[in-house]
């Protein structure tokens, strides 16, 4: 098992969810963050004074998936967050060492 993060820009949560259902992913949790990259923010123009913007809102995006399909949903998350510019965010994959449905006590790919 291996649990993937995204984390991406907040617009692009909805496409994501709808491709990685397409290829049969039936949970995810979702966390607003903050952060920056290589793009370090921006600069803002406010009432007339300009202010920069080190940390911008970011959706961290978490699934534990099979092995078997791993590859999959990487690429279902990799084709629906990119827009082609600056800041459309990353993808870290980890292993799981054991998962539990708490309800049926069911371990390992029978609880994801």
């Amino acid at each position: 098992m291996k649990k993937i993060e995204a984390i991406v820009k907040p617009f692009k949560l909805e496409e994501i969810k709808e491709a990685l259902t397409e290829v049969g992913i039936e949970g995810l949790t979702v966390t607003e963050v903050k952060g920056f990259g290589r793009q370090k923010g921006h600069t803002e123009i406010y009432r007339g004074s300009e202010y920069t913007v080190d940390f911008l809102p970011k959706v961290k995006i978490e699934v534990v998936v099979r092995d078997q399909v791993l590859d999959l949903a990487v690429k279902a998350i990799i084709a629906a967050a990119k827009t082609g510019k600056i800041g459309d965010g990353k993808v870290f994959v980890l292993p799981v060492e054991q998962a539990i449905r708490i309800r049926t006590e069911e371990t390992g790919d029978k609880a994801v």
